[in-house]
């Protein structure tokens, strides 16, 4: 039995071909007709449902190109205890949370979302700080970056941590000139190592933890989202989730790349729900936490030695060149994606360097390289990048919550102005994407937008050093762009006959309002191939 949605009103295609429509038509989850309001309703079955649009305008579903649905889902649960500068604005509020959550918490406590620079006041904690506060309980403290983790001795006896344990690959144990741990982490694995059994526990509820958790991406018109942090351990809570019908947006997966691992599947893997596409691979970490790597230092601000940043500093990378070369030469030439997290000029260069060597080594066509955040990337970097045929996906949020913090306190005006710079991205050619990583920002694909187009705080201060790009570039960011850097172009991404009718309906026309009220229009209604999920009204 055919099921069939006819859609009347402003229609947003993002199809260079056919940019706006008066009708779409819905049949059997895919898109059957596009055009004019005669031509497409002269297709439609007697017994299609109609939708006037009226002032609404309909748009492909938006696309989260870097985000982390399998690990939010778990932050964002009862597992951790939230206290995100989006949640908790003052270090009063955050160690009110602390003290509340280690009292009722008295087997172990783990926070998420520490950021000194927003919440002022807080500074990074010592091992005596922590021991203070906790005492015999174990206490766990993720930096909202996600790059660095504090722990008492406590949580160290737990995970089985002393000073004679190795780093991981990629990250590091702190440690003071006795060569004793001081309580603080770097990188993702020193998190794992000391949430070993927070995240197993999690695991047993994942199934329906993911499914609120998309629920709350399709709310905001999210239909497609990569996991950029994906885990093969995961897959059976991730078949149950589906198998129970919880998977309200397709999943795009990169696994996380390790010495001496291999990827768990083959490059042709899954189905038009979930699929590998690529691997996760680090050149440095987060600016939040002072180890990007640059050619320009950072200031000496009470912002900087708050985060524990030494006068002077030009940040650090977590891999050298060989060790780039080794991890990229494991997975490439089996015909992966690589999607490399950097921030740091001088990481990108090096990251473009090994890329190149990579090409001349094992040369491929349509490779789709991807450099994520990219913060301090230069106009000249987005030119080289272009012409090996990168592409990027940008935090633009950075902006919108610590566009002060990196002028003001970091790297001033020269070098924090032009922080994300979409459009040099786009200037220099390439397609561009923009993210909210997890949960770094909240995911708000809409003030993305707005952000890059105003380049704008959420305090009102405009960053100068770059300029805003256009709401058309804006909206393909979201949406197609984003779509290509998954290779899924050819599914969603774009209002055309065939595609998936993955669908977002917005309370007004994008291009009746000013972009500063872009994050204001509310979404009313959200499809995934045609079925509703998620509507305003419910």
């Amino acid at each position: 039995m055919s099921t069939e949605i006819l859609f009347l009103g402003t229609v947003i295609t993002v199809d260079e071909t056919r940019p706006r429509a008066e009708a779409l038509l819905v049949r059997d989850g895919r898109i059957a007709a596009v055009g004019d309001a005669v031509e497409v309703r002269s297709q439609a079955t007697p017994d299609a449902r109609v939708v006037e649009l009226g002032e609404r305008a309909l748009l492909p579903g938006f696309v989260e190109a870097h985000g982390h649905p399998t690990d939010a889902a778990v932050v964002l649960s009862r597992a951790m205890i939230d206290i995100r500068p989006v949640v908790l604005a003052t270090a009063g509020e955050v160690m009110q949370a602390i003290r509340e959550g280690l009292t009722a918490r008295p087997e172990g406590a783990v926070f998420n979302g520490w950021d000194g620079l927003l919440q002022t006041g807080l500074s990074d904690p010592t091992l005596q700080q922590l021991d203070d506060w906790a005492g015999d309980t174990p206490l766990v403290i993720l930096h909202n970056s996600g790059h660095v983790v504090f722990f008492n001795t406590a949580a160290a006896r737990r995970a089985g941590i002393d000073r004679d344990t190795p780093d991981p690959a990629g990250s590091h144990w702190e440690k003071d000139a006795a060569g004793e741990l001081t309580g603080k982490g770097f990188e993702v694995g020193t998190v794992l190592a000391l949430l070993r059994d927070t995240l197993a526990a999690a695991q047993r509820d994942l199934p329906e933890l993911l499914t609120a958790y998309l629920e709350t991406l399709n709310a905001v018109g999210i239909t497609t989202v990569s996991d950029m942090s994906w885990d093969a351990a995961k897959r059976p809570a991730l078949d149950a989730a589906r198998a129970g019908g919880g998977l309200r947006a397709r999943l795009r997966l990169y696994e996380m790349s390790a010495p001496e691992v291999v990827a768990s599947v083959a490059p042709q893997n899954g189905d038009e729900l979930i699929r590998q596409v690529g691997m996760k691979t680090w050149a440095d970490g987060s600016p939040w936490v002072g180890n990007i790597l640059l050619s320009f230092p950072y200031l000496d601000t009470p912002g900087t030695r708050s985060i524990g940043v030494e006068p002077g500093s030009h940040g650090s990378a977590n891999y050298t060149r060989e060790q780039l070369d080794e991890v990229v030469e494991r997975y490439f030439p089996e015909g992966w994606q690589l999607a490399c997290h950097v921030h740091g000029d001088l990481a990108v260069d090096r990251v473009l360097d090994c890329w190149e060597a990579l090409l001349e080594r094992h040369p491929r066509a349509d490779h789709r390289l991807r450099m994520e955040h990219v913060g301090a990337m230069t106009p000249a970097q987005f030119e080289r990048a272009a012409a090996l045929g990168v592409t990027a996906s940008i935090l633009v949020d950075h902006i919108y919550y610590w566009g002060e913090v990196l002028v003001d306190d970091l790297f001033g005006p020269e070098h924090g102005g032009p922080w994300a710079n979409a459009r040099a991205a786009l200037d220099a050619g390439l397609k561009i994407s923009f993210h909210n990583d997890g949960t770094v920002t909240p995911a708000e694909p809409l003030r993305n937008m707005a952000v890059a187009m105003t380049r704008t705080t959420r305090s009102g201060r405009h960053l100068e050093g770059a300029a805003g790009v256009t709401l058309d570039e804006a909206i393909r960011a979201q949406t197609l762009d984003a779509a290509w850097q998954l290779f899924s172009e050819h599914e969603v991404g774009s209002l055309e006959v065939g595609k998936f009718a993955d669908l977002v309906v917005l309370s007004a026309d994008p291009s009746t309002v000013t972009p500063d009220a872009l994050p204001g229009l509310d979404v009313v209604e959200t499809y995934l191939a045609g079925e509703r999920v998620y509507s305003v009204s419910q």
